[in-house]
């Protein structure tokens, strides 16, 4: 009998019990549902088939493992379901959506017995979903829900078994935007989580392998549909808070972990391949934001992963491995290298920037490191990420125990014969060793410079035991494999790459430590066994003869021992070998071959001015900036006259700034910035050369202003950024500043000579200044305070010896240059400082005085007017290397088309601290390269000036490391990163403050600054000689004690003065005829005076006649009174040479000091004083041998702590 009431009630508990899998009570309802709603046979046919199935289910998973979907059940009944269902079917004409659930366990009926295409075709078409309200919510119930999405998943999965992949994912695809609604519901019956979790981990599982085989690319649109689904499926179920459910959706089918993992695989190869991200939602139109929402879909799903991963995961027994857990950090450090890389910027990162990303990826390690036991994969990773946030003592611990791992096991790997996979291969090792000694080498000191040595000799050996390494493509030997008597490879042959860096890292611990040992004896072995080794490494059979790195340290060892041609030959083959360009590849920043270059093109420079053809030296600096074609692609479009503008109009501009204004130097690190640096000094050194010091001040402003526009002018408040107002200037002939080839290619000899010597009068006023930081600029007190120092071995100018120093009155013109002058300076042009290029200015157009404000754009003053000249010497850059040929120490033509990637190292960001100190220590260099300029110039006062400010930014330097409490930075130790510590710089600026002393004729005022430079450093090479060369003097009394009484008339005063005239030596004393007695005056009231003396070969001092002559009566045993004393006592004598000679001594043994030809020659007056004249002679060779291979500059202000780029 019908009841319409009860019929409805228990057609919802049907629905209910159905929906909730509570399928013991199915039967009952189905029952009562026939008894008070005859007419719905579809429904009970169905409830009844279902029950069926799941019975069979159950009883088939008692007895296998396997999941239904591959395991079919023999034991249904499906001759008497088969047929009731299909009558239901055909006789349901009222309601479809019970004739869609007929249709559907039909369906899987079929499909449980195995019968995939019977299924198939039974299982209902789109259409009929279609035509189904399923996208409301409430259009249909939510049984019908599930048999949509088992339908879905029926007829996906008959396909795949057929491998029919695409049509399956084409099936998946199809139904994704009806089905969303169901698995975007909170609330839902255990049924629907079930087949939708079901459906959801069939969906991604086939799209991973449809990546797999290349059947679906990463590039389409909807590669990534399958797993946001998945992700939103489970942040829809699981309440806000709740961990992440992990385990099993089916028994015996794949963890839930797993679609995570294909999940992170599909994105990390989006990340890692560069390709555009299919961002979830329309509102991302840029890049920008797209790689916003890559970035933060990463990391979410990268942490459910991992919390799965390790909550999922036990600590291994001592014969079991977690290769999930060290594949997934493997991965995470690949996603990672690319996102510290140069194609990534700190706001796509959001928060924290690559600092912050690096920060967290430390805590991932350390938490899988806790799921792992001694696991040499995380522990290299360690290293590498602390590196990278400059944690070096944390990074060096995680070395040492990836060392001790790896060759303990090794030494059980040779002596058992078997393999350990938890071990790192042996390229895997080389490569880790070598990072581990090119960041020793680039960023440590003294100490890290001998553990990297250490390391480079076991490195070494463990290059000789392994076997040969393979060959590079198109050689003829064959890369077979050694094997034991298993069949096994323990060591396979490594390949060329690593083979490469491997002895550039051992080339380079032993050049490095040629430099830091004490043991002098060693040093030339060790040079040898350098060379040899980046040899190895640039070999064309087995290394990469194309490398930037080992040509740079190959080629500053062979300057370093003045073989000066082989150095210029392979300077100029890996130059050429840059002509040939290729495609940017993904990973590598913008125009990273030409940013490669520049301390190749510097280097060139020095050895060119070694060769004393400056012209071409300056021509090369000017090489290296025009290789980039267009100025503003290094130094981008906006001016740097901004930089001395109001903070309000500096800010207000930087937020309209577009990012077509930024420039390549915006996004280099420090070490870049300091090496552009590095090139304009070298630039200004031989303008000195050239043009003389005048210019050089005049053009010193350009070094400011490209400071300004790397660094900014945000140092700490300590120290105020200022330029001080010098009371002299050498007046330009043209009023305006000089770049470099405006002052190499500018006014003539004679011109120059009248417009630009210093004229001491002190009636010039300011408005007669030329145009230098103070007159360029209207608010003087906003302009950066730029720093000079000295080159690692000296101040700029003491890498002269004295005969050559001294000759300051003379154009700063030697003989082999003057030949070139006369045919170079036919014509000359404008400078480019202050004029755009492509504007050419003739020298009839006047002068631009300092009133018209600053006239440096933001590149100008790096750039020369290609247009205006017409030099002899303006060939091409590439006709400067047409004429060279490769060295055959390299492999001749063996080079590359194309230069080594960049550096092995990642990114390392060092503390804002740490950064502010290396920005100090170069403005001290800064402003110390300009006072010694001042102070060559004749420019007292300002000199002083130029060591004013820069004593100014070393009390602000040390305040900063004074604030620091970690003790690993001092006074006499750098930290990490840093080359200069604070006592060296203390010493450059009292050795710099002593030569000014000795130019204004104060020797004693100069002898206590060297002195001063020497307590704070004992080893300070510029110091040495100075002071040794002021004890000298006072030995050979050329030098005489400065008088107790004050004399009575003043123009016999006793006194220090400079003067202009010959000099004498020692000898000339023996010459002047007067008498040897004491004097019978008392000091300062009589006697001749004495021919005037030469102070240190540069100052000359008058003294009574008389001193010089009765000094040498007075015996030691009957010393005079003080005030009587006209000379020092022979034993003072004595001892001020004997300290001079330990000096020396000592400095030429140092790796500072081996090669300084200052020191040498004044060790050779040392021992030509202590009558040893052989030894004598053979040090003044070694100066002559010294004095032919020595540039302009020090070579170490190319590379980073001498050798490494």
């Amino acid at each position: 009998m019908t009841n319409p009431t009860k019929a409805a009630h228990y057609l919802v508990k049907l629905e209910e019990a159905r929906c909730e899998g509570r399928w013991d009570e199915v039967l009952e309802l189905v029952r009562k549902v026939r008894k008070h709603a005859s007419d719905r046979n579809c429904v009970t046919a169905a409830a009844e088939a279902e029950h069926a199935v799941i019975k069979a289910t159950k009883k088939q998973s008692t007895t296998s493992s396997e999941p239904p979907s591959t395991a079919s059940i023999t034991e249904l009944d499906t001759e008497h379901l088969v047929p009731k269902l299909l009558e239901a079917i055909g006789g349901e004409q009222t309601y479809p959506e019970d004739k869609f659930q007929a249709q559907v366990c039909l369906g899987w009926v079929h499909w449980t017995v195995g019968e995939y295409e019977t299924a198939s075709r039974h299982l209902p078409a789109s259409e009929a979903k279609e035509r189904l309200p399923l996208n409301r919510p409430d259009g249909v119930s939510e049984w019908t829900r599930v048999c949509a999405i088992k339908a879905t998943y029926l007829q996906a999965y008959c396909l795949s078994r057929n491998n029919k992949t695409t049509e399956a994912l084409a099936v998946f695809e199809d139904s994704l935007t009806t089905l969303a609604y169901d698995w975007a519901r909170q609330k839902g019956g255990a049924q629907l989580r079930f087949w939708t979790e079901l459906l959801l981990t069939e969906y991604c599982m086939l799209q991973a392998e449809a990546l797999e085989r290349g059947e679906k690319s990463l590039e389409d649109k909807s590669c990534l549909a399958p797993f946001r689904s998945w992700t939103e499926y489970w942040v829809a179920s699981n309440p806000q808070g709740a961990p992440l459910a992990g385990g099993y959706g089916v028994r015996g089918a794949i963890p839930r972990r797993r679609v995570w993992n294909e999940y992170y695989n599909a994105i990390s190869g989006i990340l890692q391949q560069g390709l555009p991200f299919p961002p979830a939602n329309l509102s991302a139109t840029n890049e920008s934001s797209a790689r916003n929402q890559l970035r933060t879909e990463l990391k979410k799903v990268e942490s459910m992963y991992e919390a799965l991963l390790l909550s999922e995961t036990t600590f291994p027994r001592a014969e079991e491995q977690r290769e999930e857990v060290e594949d997934f950090v493997a991965l995470v450090m690949k996603n990672w290298s690319v996102l510290v890389g140069p194609d990534w910027h700190e706001h796509d990162l959001g928060p924290g920037g690559k600092e912050g990303l690096s920060r967290g990826i430390l805590d991932l390690l350390y938490r899988a490191a806790t799921k792992t036991f001694h696991s040499t994969g995380i522990l290299r990773s360690l290293f590498t990420v602390h590196l990278a946030v400059a944690e070096f003592d944390l990074a060096f611990h995680a070395f040492d125990s990836y060392m001790e791992i790896m060759e303990r096991g090794k030494v059980r790997i040779d002596k058992t014969g078997h393999p350990e996979p938890s071990l790192d291969d042996d390229a895997t090792m080389l490569e880790t060793m070598s990072q581990a000694i090119i960041a020793l080498c680039k960023y440590g000191f003294d100490e890290a410079a001998e553990k990297a040595y250490h390391l480079g000799v076991e490195l070494e050996d463990l290059l000789q035991k392994l076997p040969p390494p393979l060959a590079n493509k198109g050689d003829a030997v064959s890369p077979v494999q050694e094997e034991n008597g298993n069949g096994l490879t323990l060591h396979p042959r490594v390949s060329p790459r690593v083979n490469a860096l491997s002895w550039q890292a051992v080339g380079l611990s032993q050049a490095h430590w040629s430099r830091v040992t004490f043991d002098a004896s060693i040093r030339t072995d060790l040079q040898t066994k350098a060379i040899r080794s980046l040899h190895r490494s640039l070999s064309p059979e087995t290394g990469n003869p194309a490398d930037t790195r080992s040509l740079f340290t190959l080629t500053v060892l062979l300057a370093e021992q003045r073989k000066l041609t082989a150095a210029i030959d392979i300077v100029k083959a890996a130059l050429m070998s840059s002509n040939k360009t290729q495609e940017q590849k993904p990973g590598q920043p913008p125009y990273w071959r030409e940013r490669s270059l520049i301390p190749l093109w510097h280097l060139l420079a020095l050895l060119l001015s070694a060769r004393q053809d400056y012209v071409m030296a300056a021509r090369t600096c000017e090489a290296a900036f025009e290789q980039f074609k267009d100025p503003e692609v290094l130094f981008g479009s906006q001016t740097l006259q901004a930089s001395f503008r109001s903070q309000h109009l500096n800010e207000a501009e930087a937020r309209e700034e577009s990012e077509l204004a930024r420039g390549l130097v915006d996004d280099m690190d420090d070490l870049e910035k300091e090496g552009i640096i590095e090139v304009k000094m070298t630039q200004l050194s031989l303008l000195k050369l050239l043009e003389g010091p005048e210019v050089a001040v005049n053009a010193s402003h350009e070094l400011l202003v490209l400071y300004t526009r790397l660094f900014g002018t945000t140092l700490s408040k300590a120290t105020p950024v200022t330029i001080t107002t010098p009371s002299d200037a050498p007046k330009s002939s043209s009023g305006t500043l000089r770049s470099l080839r405006g002052s190499i290619f500018g006014h003539k000899t004679g011109e120059h000579r009248r417009g630009s010597i210093l004229i001491h009068d002190k009636s010039t006023t300011s408005a007669g200044r030329p145009h230098t930081a103070q007159t360029a600029v209207a608010n003087p007190t906003t302009a950066p305070s730029i720093q000079v120092t000295k080159d690692s071995n000296g101040l700029s100018d003491s890498r002269r010896p004295p005969s050559v120093r001294g000759r300051q009155d003379e154009p700063p013109r030697k003989n082999s240059l003057k030949k070139r002058e006369h045919s170079t300076q036919q014509q000359r042009t404008r400078s480019s400082s202050g004029v755009r290029p492509g504007t050419a200015v003739t020298e009839n157009q006047g002068t631009v005085g300092s009133e018209t404000g600053p006239a440096v754009a933001g590149h100008d003053f790096l750039w020369r007017n290609r247009k205006t000249s017409s030099s002899p010497h303006s060939t091409s850059n590439r006709g400067l290397l047409s004429s060279s040929k490769v060295s055959a120490n390299v492999g001749g033509s063996a080079f590359a088309n194309s230069l080594s990637a960049p550096s092995p190292l990642p990114t390392i960001k060092f503390s804002d601290d740490q950064q502010e100190r290396q920005r100090r220590t170069l403005l001290v260099k800064v402003w110390l390269m300009i006072a010694s300029f001042y102070r060559e110039s004749k420019m007292h006062g300002d000199a002083k000036g130029a060591i004013a400010e820069a004593e100014k930014v070393l009390e602000g330097l040390e305040a900063n490391i004074a604030k620091d409490t970690s003790g690993h930075v001092t006074s006499r130790k750098p930290g990490w990163g840093g080359r200069t510590c604070l006592d060296e710089l203390l010493g450059d600026l009292q050795t710099e403050m002593g030569f000014l002393a000795v130019d204004e004729g104060l020797p004693y005022v100069a002898k206590d600054c060297f002195e001063e430079a020497l307590l704070r450093y004992p080893d300070h090479p510029s110091a040495i000689v100075g002071l040794s060369n002021i004890l000298l003097d006072i030995y050979t009394e050329v030098l005489l004690p400065s008088p107790t009484i004050p004399g009575i008339t003043g123009d016999q005063v006793q006194q220090e003065v400079p003067n202009s005239t010959g000099k004498t030596n020692k000898r000339d004393h023996k010459k002047t005829g007067t008498s040897n007695s004491l004097s019978a005056t008392p000091l300062g009231l009589g006697g001749g005076v004495a021919p005037e003396v030469d102070v240190l070969g540069t100052v000359k001092v008058r003294f009574p006649a008389e001193h010089a002559s009765s000094s040498r009566a007075t015996a030691i045993d009957e010393l005079p009174a003080p005030y009587k004393a006209v000379s020092l006592p022979l034993i003072d004598r004595l001892a001020a040479r004997d300290r001079a000679y330990g000096l020396l001594s000592s400095l030429t043994k140092l790796g500072k000091g081996w090669n300084y030809s200052d020191a040498w020659f004044a060790l050779a007056r040392a021992h030509e004083e202590s009558g040893q004249l052989d030894k004598a002679r053979e040090a003044l060779w070694w100066v002559v041998e010294l004095e032919e291979g020595m540039g302009v500059r020090d070579w170490h202000c190319v590379g980073v702590n001498g050798y490494v780029l």
